[in-house]
């Protein structure tokens, strides 16, 4: 599985660059080579600023000693090229001492901000766990990036699991998007985990996610005035053992796609309404079969893929854009697949879209 993991930048959490590191000593360098080849200029009160640069790249110690440097560099008129009063090397050390607690505060921050990610990230990977390569007979591959910086789940959702009656997939797109959503999808993704192993038919999965959101929706006093329910769309699908077909209910989710050979086509099936909204429950979704062949694969997406964007408001047409993006090579790994369509998304929007992107290619394993 393959998300957009934000890692954290310089003075976000992450260790400073290389050349972060390395400023405050080829500052020295170039200031006292400076210095020398122009006797004139008094460049020597620049030391003053060498170890604030320090407090951004070490710690306290670390900028401790950039600070005495620069202070006994300062204080030798043969290097620096003045002649600083007491009252000059005063400031210094007084600067040297305020980088020192800024260089404390930045290594405690840090190392606050390093756990707190550490955990959070630990929460969102128990919410969507990566899908395995290969669930039963079915090889799996999956990508997922979050629309909201530095979060790896978002408004949407996926995952394949095995049961007593085959295993079922599940994708899908709930109402907003980042860290607001997570909350929802975690409710759907237990109740599916939930039906793959206590519900015989498809439409009875459909039907308790419908519930679980319903649920939810009821139970949430603070929702939004005007807009008091949960609702999401979801596309489930099912490989029975021993049958050579994949059965489909749609939740007002986009289609998934059938890739036989060079030919993609649109699965046929009937959509039903969105999750969330108790109609399942009034008439249960249509249930459609989809006899597949060797070689046939599945890839499921939800709307954050086809309604990106490129800079002339296009939207990015996926089912043209696939045997074009993928040699027939690639085309039967699902998870070449989806790297491939993943990077000619970024290249389409130059960048990357702005909403939550799911993508699952599922096929039969050759074994």
């Amino acid at each position: 599985m393959r998300r957009r993991r934000q890692e954290p930048g310089w003075l976000r959490g992450a260790p400073p660059p290389r050349w972060a590191r390395i400023a405050p000593a080829v500052a020295l360098v170039v200031l006292v080579l400076a210095q020398r080849l122009t006797p004139a200029a008094e460049l020597g009160f620049f030391l003053a600023g060498l170890p604030p640069v320090a407090a951004f790249a070490y710690g306290p110690a670390g900028t401790a000693v950039c600070a005495a440097v620069a202070l006994a560099a300062l204080a030798v008129p043969s290097v620096s090229g003045t002649h600083p009063r007491g009252s000059d090397l005063a400031t210094v050390a007084a600067i040297g001492l305020l980088s020192v607690v800024i260089a404390w505060v930045r290594r405690r921050r840090d190392t606050q901000l390093v756990n707190v990610r550490t955990v959070a990230e630990a929460a969102q990977m128990a919410v969507l766990p990566p899908v395995p390569q290969r669930v039963g007979p079915v090889r799996c591959a999956g990508l997922y990036r979050a629309a909201q910086r530095g979060t790896l789940v978002g408004g949407d959702l996926y995952d394949v699991r095995a049961g007593p009656y085959g295993v079922r997939a599940l994708v899908g797109d709930v109402q907003g998007h980042g860290l607001a959503a997570v909350g929802t999808v975690a409710a759907l993704l237990g109740a599916f985990r939930e039906g793959v192993l206590d519900d015989a038919g498809l439409a009875a999965v459909a039907a308790r996610l419908d519930r679980r959101l319903l649920a939810d929706a009821a139970g949430t006093a603070d929702a939004p005035a005007g807009q008091p329910e949960l609702f999401a769309t979801a596309l489930l699908l099912e490989f029975p053992p021993g049958l050579d077909l994949v059965r489909v209910v749609s939740c007002g989710h986009p289609p998934a796609l059938l890739l036989r050979g060079i030919r993609i086509a649109e699965l046929d099936v009937d959509p039903g309404p969105p999750l969330g909204l108790g109609l399942t429950s009034a008439a249960a979704p249509a249930v459609a079969d989809v006899p597949l062949l060797p070689g046939d694969r599945l890839l499921a997406y939800t709307d954050g893929v086809t309604e990106a964007r490129d800079a002339g408001g296009s939207f990015y047409p996926l089912a043209t854009r696939i045997p074009v993006v993928a040699s027939p090579g690639r085309v039967r790994d699902p998870a070449g697949l989806v790297e491939a369509l993943w990077h000619d998304l970024v290249d389409f929007t130059r960048g990357g879209p702005r909403d939550d992107v799911a993508l699952l290619a599922l096929c039969a394993a050759d074994d």
